[in-house]
């Protein structure tokens, strides 16, 4: 995911909090095609990554099948996306992401998300209906309720700021060191919140995103099929 708010530092362990946390992966994690140690992630306290796995019609992660198998083998429950390209047929990419992902209803698996950080030249009222599709094509394919990735600024301009969406929990991006994420669109809480996006953590040979799970679900285990 891109960098969207000025980092608020550097990360090279959990806080000392009981919420779950989490760094999200893609490609950029994988420099020189280098694999990523999920047992030493594991191992430093983190309980969940969260994984992309595609974007628009033709990118597939090249890195999402081995990182899903060791990361399950290591204890870290998976999360996966799909970067949205809204120029593009909603329907065609949720098809697309939701066979990649391997399903989302095993051990270890969080529901499906996407990501919500390009308006692909539409209207608000374009964008609301293309992402209302979309969610309601992967939730029949994969049996979850996905979840909406975005940053308060997108979600106010692009999104027109519509509360349509409370019923999908929110994955919002702030880094702005604020005690809580500003959320928008009237969202009650927010589920998962991205941090930074310069964090360390061992086994991961890049900067990565952080992220902390607030409790709005329930029990993680619980959320997370652990």
């Amino acid at each position: 995911m891109v960098a969207l708010i000025a980092s608020a530092g550097i990360l090279t362990a959990p806080p000392a909090t009981a919420e779950p946390q989490g760094p999200d992966v893609s490609s950029w994690q994988h420099p020189d095609k280098m694999m990523i140690d999920w047992f030493a992630v594991r191992h430093a306290g983190y309980e969940f990554a969260m994984v992309k796995a595609s974007e628009g019609m033709h990118y597939v992660n090249p890195h999402f099948v081995p990182d899903s198998l060791i990361m399950r083998a290591a204890g870290v429950a998976r999360g996966t996306y799909h970067y949205a390209r809204p120029e593009l047929s909603p329907e065609a990419q949720a098809t697309l992401y939701s066979t990649v992902v391997l399903g989302q209803n095993g051990p270890l698996d969080l529901p499906p998300v996407l990501d919500l950080e390009s308006s692909g030249g539409l209207p608000p009222d374009a964008l609301i209906d293309w992402t209302q599709r979309y969610l309601n094509t992967v939730q029949t394919l994969t049996g979850r309720t996905p979840i909406i990735y975005t940053y308060p600024n997108f979600w106010k301009t692009a999104m027109a700021d519509t509360n349509q969406f409370t019923r999908y929990p929110l994955w919002i991006a702030d880094y702005r060191g604020n005690p809580e994420p500003e959320v928008p669109g009237g969202w009650p809480a927010w589920t998962f919140w991205q941090t930074t996006d310069s964090g360390s953590v061992p086994g991961i040979p890049a900067r990565v995103d952080l992220n902390v799970y607030s409790g709005a679900q329930g029990d993680f285990r619980r959320f997370a099929n652990m």
